[in-house]
């Protein structure tokens, strides 16, 4: 099944305003009343917890209320509607769009994809031995450069039931095993994204399910950095990097936010196809990063100025 990605998360939260302010300083655009984009248009969509529109939430602490699933096209969508309502309650919206259910609970619905295609730079480089990715007299360090989120990356569920969770998206959806932390969870893509991982869970108890964090793409890692440090500067509080995974190589920075999930910046990340071979290891530190940064206050050799410690 031609699945690309998540193309919106809509959440139901408490502070709308704290949840705003973040999304706006975070680099989403607010295109409509609470819909935040990236660039290609994959969005977090806020709305009030009492919000009679949306989802039931689930009987855990989690915000997150649907998971918007974007697809190649509408033949997509009918072999969605026919395979998973063999067995649960399909339901179609005004626009097309398919909600339903996963079997761990998760409300998840299908469109046809909202993204726009992207015609932008890469991050350039200047290597030794290789041509010059930048022309004489181009800078590559500007902190006054914009840092946009390009789009929505990947997400990652708490989930009771690793197994069960991943076996629907596998044997239903058509994802297919990058690969696995060994009793913690699988890094799983659909057919139509050749990105290491979409969707990523992690095996929790019960009253722990929901959404651990959702990340959009950067356009590489100078950019990720710039964008961080901002975050840091306007007083958000890092949970989480920067630093590089190894399962994927994505670099990664994480915040806390006010959506009750964290929400990282993410670049470089891997790209797969059908001669890959899975890889599994025991989850540890080691295996989750290649290294780590600690975010720090700037400083120079030999320390401050005179008088300015």
């Amino acid at each position: 099944m031609r699945i690309i990605g998540p193309d919106e998360l809509i959440f139901g939260v408490d502070n709308i305003e704290a949840c705003r302010a973040f999304l706006a300083d975070y680099g989403l655009t607010e295109t409509d009343p609470d819909r935040f984009e990236a660039l290609d248009r994959t969005a977090v969509v806020l709305r009030a917890s009492d919000d009679a529109t949306l989802p039931p939430p689930l009987p855990t602490a989690t915000r997150l209320r649907e998971t918007v699933w974007g697809v190649e096209d509408h033949a997509t969508l009918d072999a969605i509607a026919a395979e998973l309502s063999r067995d649960r309650e399909v339901t179609v919206g005004p626009s097309g769009r398919l909600s339903t259910v996963d079997d761990a609970g998760f409300r998840i619905a299908f469109q046809v994809t909202c993204r726009i295609a992207l015609d932008l730079p890469p991050e350039r480089i200047n290597s030794p031995g290789a041509a010059p990715g930048r022309a004489p007299n181009e800078i590559g360090a500007n902190e006054d450069a914009p840092a946009r989120p390009r789009t929505l990356s990947h997400i990652v569920y708490f989930v009771p039931d690793m197994d069960r969770m991943a076996n629907f998206y596998i044997d239903r959806l058509g994802f297919v095993i990058t690969d696995k932390f060994t009793n913690t969870g699988p890094f799983l893509r659909p057919q139509a994204n050749d990105d290491h991982h979409v969707l990523f869970m992690i095996q929790t108890p019960a009253y722990m399910q929901g959404l651990e964090h959702l990340a959009f793409h950067m356009q590489g890692p100078t950019e990720l950095m710039l964008a961080g440090s901002r975050m840091v500067k306007k007083g958000y509080e890092s949970f989480w990097g920067p630093g590089r995974h190894k399962f994927g190589s994505n670099w990664f920075w994480y915040f806390n936010s006010p959506m009750g999930a964290h929400v990282e910046y993410d670049a470089d990340m891997d790209k797969h196809d059908g001669d890959w071979t899975l890889r599994e290891v025991p989850m540890s530190k080691e295996a989750a990063q290649m290294f780590l940064f600690e975010n720090v206050a700037k400083w120079a050799p030999g320390g401050p100025p005179p008088g300015k410690g």
